[in-house]
């Protein structure tokens, strides 16, 4: 008898941002089958038995192909294991989860989805950024930044989302920021549009970059930043100014750490 597959959302990082359900079924799976993105934390709520499998999904790294996950993950549950496909973030936003449900389908096994906070809005929130806005943005836009964005037949046509006026939120674009961010210039976008850069977002690593779309891949670059980082561009990074609640709230405690005794 089958098993039963779980594709669960982890959240960005901050273990406290983990649902309820999405600990409950950690807790209680028999199999984990996880990503490099997800917290140690909430890979310690596993039961002491449970068998993991770690697939990578880290840029320029080890990386399981997607083949080999989606055949794991129909052998766990062919076990007739109760199994959790743990990912970073949302597993429909970017996570490639509807290839495994689908992978799934395809040989009757049962499964069910448990979406998680996506990076992308919890990059937003914690650097003070509201992706809508009423007087600055009406409309948000996902985007993947890691398909090559000079092949000839990219699925994104970068020029069209320069003349969107929507907030644009980038996630896997630090490799490609640079053409992208001229490419959206090509199409209308300003130069002085304000472009922010979030690294390691909810953690105590969470580090953040306000500059315009025409500098943002230089100086992000030179400031050293890197993957995992989610970019937003729009009128709406400027109020990371006055509203970025997070960052100080993460120097403030490095600070007091440095200073006892």
């Amino acid at each position: 008898m089958n098993g039963m597959v779980y594709l669960v959302g982890a959240g960005p990082g901050d273990p406290e941002l983990l649902t309820r359900k999405a600990h409950r079924l950690i807790g209680e799976a028999e199999a984990i089958v996880y990503d490099y993105l997800v917290a140690p934390e909430i890979l310690a709520l596993a039961r002491a038995d449970a068998e993991r499998v770690f697939v990578g999904k880290k840029g320029g790294g080890f990386c399981c192909p997607q083949r080999d996950i989606e055949s794991i993950l129909i052998r766990l549950a062919r076990e007739g294991k109760s199994v959790v496909r743990l990912k970073g973030g949302d597993p429909f936003m970017f996570g490639r989860g509807g290839e495994e449900a689908e992978a799934l389908v395809a040989v009757g096994i049962p499964f069910e989805v448990v979406p998680g906070v996506t990076s992308a809005l919890a990059a937003a929130a914690y650097a003070g950024v509201p992706l809508t806005h009423r007087a600055h943005a009406s409309a948000v836009v996902f985007l993947t930044g890691h398909e090559d964005p000079n092949k000839p037949d990219s699925a994104i046509h970068w020029e069209d989302y320069g003349k969107l006026g929507a907030t644009l939120c980038l996630y896997m674009s630090m490799k490609n920021l640079e053409t992208i961010t001229r490419r959206l210039q090509a199409g209308g976008l300003s130069a002085e549009t304000p472009a922010l850069v979030v690294q390691s977002a909810t953690t105590g690593n969470h580090r953040q970059l306000l500059t315009s779309v025409a500098k943002v891949a230089l100086e992000s670059e030179h400031a050293g930043f890197g993957s995992p980082a989610i970019v937003v561009i729009g009128e709406v990074a400027a109020l990371s100014t006055k509203l970025a609640w997070f960052e100080s709230a993460v120097v403030a405690s490095a600070t007091e750490w440095n200073l006892r005794p």
